[in-house]
């Protein structure tokens, strides 16, 4: 007896395991073959629930990662990516601080996030990950990383395991300099939700951005904006991502070879 035809393409694709380096897309038996094949480097992603002015999606930081961990991971080509950490510290409850202030926010006391991220890296190494990469595209997140790095890479010295905190996935990329050097003004590039902000989101996903609510920050306590993401386009942004995947990949080689 033969199966029809859409069976027969249904049956396959369940069969074949999917191209993707997301953890939470595999099974388990996939990761461990994974892992026995040589696919050591785990990244853990930090992101954010925050405000991001009235144009842009609160779930900002969480979009971006995921858009450029998928990129750095496949560069590397021996990584796969835990999914996205995305409560981390957004500031005080009583009284509200910072990004607090604005509705849809959820913040993590600091020691909460760092317990989170200790044990998320924990797990990876009990699994046999024996590189494991956090990156944070908020700035908050950058303090935790780098304290549960140092901590559990002096507990595990010479185990063969080590936490990598890449701080130039955040900083140090280049894309703000290259935007002034497009003639930007540092008032318009801005800090929260301004052109560098705003221009990497629209890279992502112009469905994330309220094109009708974009305006120049004249209120920025009003607004939660800090810049011009008027001037932010689809073309910074890409330029922007390729920065940052590209100096994050080449991070993360020398901090590996540098083990």
């Amino acid at each position: 007896m033969r199966l029809p035809a859409l069976l027969l393409c249904t049956l396959a694709a369940f069969a074949q395991t999917p191209d993707t380096v997301f953890l939470e897309e595999l099974t388990w038996t996939e990761v461990r073959d994974s892992l026995s094949a040589g696919r050591t480097t785990l990244i853990i992603p930090t992101g954010g629930t925050e405000q991001n002015g009235p144009h842009m999606v609160l779930g900002k930081h969480n979009f971006r990662i995921r858009h450029t961990s998928n990129r750095i991971a496949r560069q590397l080509g021996n990584a796969l990516v835990a999914p996205v950490m995305a409560y981390v510290p957004e500031g005080g409850l009583n009284p509200p601080e910072g990004h607090m202030n604005y509705a849809g926010t959820i913040t993590l006391p600091d020691e909460v996030f760092r317990k989170v991220l200790e044990y998320a890296a924990r797990s990876a190494r009990l699994h046999g990950f024996k590189n494991i990469v956090l990156i944070g595209d908020s700035g908050p997140n950058q303090p935790g990383m780098q304290a549960v790095a140092a901590q559990l890479n002096k507990e595990w010295a010479g185990t063969g395991v080590r936490l990598h905190h890449i701080p130039e996935y955040y900083r140090g990329n280049g894309f703000d300099e290259w935007l002034a050097a497009q003639g930007e003004s540092k008032e318009a590039i801005g800090t929260h939700a301004g052109i560098q902000d705003t221009s990497l989101l629209m890279a992502v996903d112009l469905k994330l951005i309220r094109r009708d609510k974009l305006a120049n920050a004249r209120n920025p306590k009003a607004t939660g904006v800090t810049g011009d993401p008027t001037r932010a386009t689809v073309v910074y942004g890409r330029k922007g991502l390729d920065m940052i995947v590209d100096t994050t990949v080449r991070r993360i080689r020398q901090s590996i070879a540098a083990r």
